[in-house]
C-alpha cells in the first residue's frame, strides 16, 4: 500500500513539474489570441467569379488559336458572363470540323449549344464551376496563409469563415500597421509577361485609330508607365497592345528579392522554375528585338527589349521604394491570388484594450477561485482544502495543457477558465457529499473515502464524456470566439478528471495512511 502510495504522489509530483516547466514563463509560453494582444480581426469574401471568368477567358483564347492554327475560319469569340462565352460566323462547309476541335478542347469543361447561323455558346458544366469556386477559396486561404507568415504575425489565424464557402477569417494579433497588412493581403500579385504587339503609345486612341478603332482579336490593350525616363523624373503613363493570354506567368515563379537596377535604383529580381525557364527560354529566344512587357496585376511595370534568349531569371523595375519593393517581393514569392478579395468586415483591437481584457479577465478567475476556496473551508472543514489543492492543480495542469499544445488564451478562455473552477468544485461536491453518507452509515473513515469515490467514478466519467462531445462539437463547427472557448473547456475537462479522482483521492490516502483517524473533518 505504501508503496503504490509513494508511485501515486511520485507521479502527481511529475505532472506538477511538467505543467509549471510548459508555462513558465507564462509571458513568453502562453499564447494570447487577438482580444487579448490586440490586433487586427478582417473577413473577406473572395471573388469566385473571378476564377470562372479566368478559366472562360483562357479556353476561348485557346479555342482562337487552335483555329487559326488549323485554318478555320470564325467570327466573334467573346464572354457572355463569367462562366459562358459564344463563337459567331462558323461556315457550313467547316461546321463539323469546328465541332470536332471544340469538342476535343473543351467537352471536359463546357456544355455546347448550337444556334442560327452558324453560332454556338458554351458554358461551364455545374460540376466544374462548383469546383473552381472551391479551388479559387482553397488556394486563396493558402495564399494568405503563406503572406500572412511572411509578415511575420506571430500565431495569425487565416481559415475559412461562414457557411456560404467564400469567406476567409484573418485574424493577426499584434498587428500596428493595419493599411500595409491589408494592402499585402488583397494584392493579387499576377505576373505575366507577354510579347509587345503593338505601341508603346502615349494614349490609348492612338493603338485604337492605327487598328480601325477595335482592338485586335485576341489582343487586350494594357497601360503602364515609361521605364525609360532619368531617375527622379516624373513618370509618364503608356499603352501597349498585347496578347490576352501571358507566355509566361507568375505560377512559373521559383522566387523573387529585393536588389538594385543599373541605375541603383530599388528593383525586384525574379527566378523561374524549370517549366517556367523552359517557356521563357522558348518565347524570349523567338523574339529577339521585340519588347517584353513585365505586367503585375494588369499593369506594365517596365517593358524591355529582348537582347538574346533570356532563361530563367529576370527583373522588374520601376519606380518603387524600399518598403513597395520588400512587399512585391513578399507577395510575389507567397504566389498570385487566384480571385480578388473584398472586406467585409475589419475590426482593430488596440493592445491597451487587450491588456484590460486579461486584468479582468486574471481577476475574475482570482476572485472566483476565493469565493469557491472560502464556501469549501466554511462547509467542508478541512476537508475543503483537499478540493482547493486539486483545483489549483487543474488550472495549471490545464495551463501547462494549452501552453505545450501551443492553443491559443481568448477572452472566451478564461471564461473556460471559469468554467473549470465550478466544474472543479462540482466534482468534489459529489465525491463529498458521498463520503458524508457513508460516514453516516456508521463505515470508518478509509472505508468511506475508498467507497466514495469509487461510486461516484462512473458519474465523473459519464458527464465529463457528455462534457467533451459538446466541446469537440462547438470546435469543429464554431468561429474564433467559440474555438477558444471550445479549446478551453475541452483541456480543463480532462485536467478535471484527472485531479478530482487521482489527485484528490491521493491527498485523502496520504492524510489517511499516517495515523489512526477515527473521524474525518468533511
Amino acid at each position: 500500500m505504501q508503496t503504490n502510495l509513494r508511485w501515486k504522489i511520485i507521479t502527481i509530483l511529475g505532472v506538477v513539474a511538467l505543467a509549471g516547466w510548459s508555462v513558465y514563463p507564462p509571458e513568453e509560453k502562453v499564447r494570447l489570441g487577438l482580444d487579448l494582444k490586440g490586433g487586427v480581426h478582417m473577413v473577406l469574401r473572395v471573388q469566385t467569379d473571378d476564377a470562372l471568368r479566368l478559366e472562360t477567358e483562357s479556353s476561348q483564347e485557346r479555342l482562337r488559336s487552335i483555329l487559326s492554327a488549323q485554318n478555320i475560319a470564325v467570327g466573334e469569340i467573346a464572354s457572355d458572363t463569367a462562366s459562358r462565352f459564344h463563337v459567331e460566323g462558323v461556315s457550313t462547309e467547316q461546321d463539323a470540323e469546328f465541332r470536332r476541335v471544340a469538342d476535343e478542347q473543351l467537352q471536359a469543361l463546357f456544355t455546347r449549344e448550337s444556334g442560327a447561323g452558324g453560332r454556338y455558346a458554351f458554358e461551364l458544366r455545374p460540376n466544374m464551376a462548383v469546383s473552381l469556386r472551391e479551388e479559387a477559396v482553397r488556394q486563396a486561404l493558402q495564399t494568405i496563409e503563406r503572406r500572412v507568415n511572411e509578415l511575420g504575425v506571430t500565431e495569425p489565424i487565416v481559415a475559412p469563415h461562414s457557411v456560404g464557402g467564400d469567406q476567409i477569417l484573418v485574424q493577426l494579433p499584434g498587428v500596428t500597421d493595419v493599411a500595409r497588412a491589408k494592402e499585402i493581403i488583397r494584392s493579387t500579385a499576377l505576373l505575366e509577361f507577354k510579347i509587345v504587339e503593338q505601341g508603346p503609345s502615349a494614349t490609348r486612341e492612338a493603338l485604337l485609330q492605327a487598328n480601325g478603332g477595335m482592338v485586335p482579336a485576341g489582343m487586350e490593350i494594357i497601360s503602364g508607365v515609361d521605364d525609360t525616363v532619368s531617375p527622379g523624373a516624373m513618370p509618364q503613363n503608356l499603352f501597349y497592345i498585347v496578347r490576352r493570354v501571358a507566355a509566361v506567368s507568375g505560377r512559373d515563379l521559383r522566387s523573387a528579392r529585393p536588389t538594385l537596377d543599373e541605375n541603383n535604383q530599388q528593383a525586384v529580381s525574379f527566378s523561374l522554375n524549370r517549366e517556367g525557364a523552359r517557356k521563357f527560354g522558348d518565347v524570349t529566344g523567338q523574339n529577339v528585338g521585340r519588347q517584353l512587357a513585365i505586367i503585375l496585376d494588369g499593369r506594365v511595370y517596365s517593358a524591355p527589349m529582348i537582347n538574346s534568349r533570356i532563361t530563367d531569371e529576370g527583373r522588374i523595375t520601376g519606380a518603387f521604394s524600399q518598403q513597395q519593393v520588400a512587399d512585391l517581393s513578399l507577395v510575389l514569392r507567397s504566389g498570385a491570388l487566384p480571385a480578388s478579395l473584398t472586406y467585409l468586415e475589419e475590426r482593430t483591437v488596440g493592445p491597451t484594450l487587450g491588456a484590460d481584457s486579461v486584468r479582468a479577465g486574471v481577476l475574475a478567475s482570482l476572485t472566483g477561485l476565493t469565493l469557491v476556496a472560502f464556501f469549501m473551508l466554511v462547509y467542508y472543514k478541512l476537508s475543503g482544502i483537499n478540493a482547493i489543492l486539486s483545483v489549483g492543480m487543474n488550472l495549471l495542469i490545464l495551463l501547462g495543457f494549452m501552453s505545450y499544445l501551443g492553443a491559443v488564451m481568448t477572452l472566451p478562455g478564461i471564461a473556460g477558465f471559469i468554467l473549470t473552477i465550478g466544474m472543479g468544485v462540482d466534482c468534489n461536491v459529489l465525491i463529498f457529499e458521498r463520503i458524508k453518507e457513508e460516514l453516516a452509515s456508521s463505515r470508518s473513515p478509509r472505508a468511506a473515502v475508498a467507497a466514495g469515490f469509487d461510486r461516484v467514478f462512473l458519474t465523473i466519467v459519464d458527464t465529463h464524456v457528455s462534457s467533451l462531445i459538446a466541446a469537440a462539437f462547438l470546435f469543429q463547427f464554431g468561429t474564433g470566439p467559440i474555438r477558444g472557448f471550445a479549446t478551453t473547456l475541452f483541456f480543463g475537462l480532462l485536467a478535471n478528471v484527472f485531479t478530482a479522482v487521482f489527485v484528490s483521492r491521493t491527498l485523502f490516502q496520504t492524510i489517511l495512511s499516517r495515523r489512526q483517524v477515527e473521524r474525518l473533518s468533511i
